[in-house]
């Protein structure tokens, strides 16, 4: 059988840190109101020359480093973005464009939040379809370009970055010891689209438009929707919580990080946590937390790590790798 292994990883955050102290002086908050509902204590903004496919570039060439490869290794560029730095092209052709590749094929999905996950999900298939032998995995946003600075309810929230692996098709068993992606499992359901949107668009209002939510919805669904996937992907492949080794979830809120874990019997010590340094940072915040966790020493080879995440659209969905 062939598996997408993972063999390198990198990030890429902007200069600047904006703190819950600064946002004091922005808007009508606290630091101890942003911390006790969300966790986020900072989050990174992208400055001049700072977009969505240079930090994408940047933890592009990370991974790259570390896998000791370079982009004529590459078959396959998928980023995962909302805020593409142009309508079209493509962020990944741009990115493509940047790392001096010209072969092989580059596109972006749209997932919003889950948009990593749905991405890995999607360079699996192409690898073990026999249409590319490795594949580099982007998430990467810009959302401090889509807020709405005087909504204290979501400004609070965001912040930018990029992550980025490289999975490559490697023999496996067929069994659960092999590295790589073991399972993928994607939902979603447009009923949901009201809750978590942005309120414009090229066919519509012809203008960007800025990122609404109806934050009580989107928490009353979130724990739910996040262990439906994890359980599914337990199913799928005969394992179960006690054989994870680490929690790597979407990065949006600590109380919904925290919900998802306690309803699975993943304890606390087996997830990793950034939204308190990134804040949410939708499609990049699961590759920003590998980044974080497998640098510091954490995920080792060998370990068993679950990836997921929950989106507007409602999109959500899991992913199982052996590291």
């Amino acid at each position: 059988m062939i598996r997408s292994v993972v063999r390198g990883f990198g990030a890429a955050l902007p200069k600047r840190v904006l703190t819950n102290k600064e946002m004091e002086s922005k808007v009508d908050t606290s630091d101890e109101w942003i911390v006790q509902r969300t966790g986020i204590r900072q989050r990174h903004i992208a400055g001049e020359g700072e977009t969505t496919a240079s930090l994408g570039e940047k933890a592009a060439r990370a991974a790259l480093e570390r896998a000791g490869l370079t982009a004529d290794d590459l078959d396959l560029i998928i980023v995962a973005t909302s805020t593409p730095d142009n309508t079209f092209p493509a962020t990944a052709v741009n990115i493509q464009n940047r790392l001096g590749m010209r072969h092989g094929a580059a596109f972006d999905l749209q997932a919003v939040c889950s948009g990593f996950v749905y991405a890995v999900a999607t360079a699996d298939a192409y690898i073990r379809g026999g249409l590319a032998k490795r594949a580099l995995v982007i998430g990467a946003e810009t959302f401090s370009r889509i807020l709405d600075w005087s909504d204290r309810t979501t400004c609070v929230l965001f912040g930018d970055g990029a992550g980025a692996i490289i999975l490559e098709a490697q023999k496996g068993e067929g069994t659960t010891a092999d590295r790589g992606v073991l399972t993928a499992q994607l939902r979603s359901d447009g009923m949901h689209g009201d809750k978590l949107y942005v309120d414009g668009g090229p066919s519509t209002t012809g203008t960007v438009g800025h990122l609404r939510m109806e934050g009580r919805e989107v928490f009353k669904h979130a724990v739910g929707m996040i262990t439906d996937v994890i359980e599914a992907a337990f199913e799928a492949t005969g394992t179960s919580a006690d054989d994870v080794d680490w929690l790597v979830p979407h990065q949006a809120n600590r109380r919904i990080i925290d919900g998802s874990a306690k309803k699975l019997g993943i304890p606390n010590e087996k997830v990793v946590v950034t939204v308190d340094l990134h804040g949410n940072t939708s499609a990049a915040s699961i590759p920003l937390a590998l980044d974080t966790a497998a640098s510091d020493g954490r995920i080792k080879k060998g370990d068993l790590v679950m990836l997921e995440a929950m989106g507007g659209g409602f999109t959500w969905g899991s992913v199982l790798i052996r590291w």
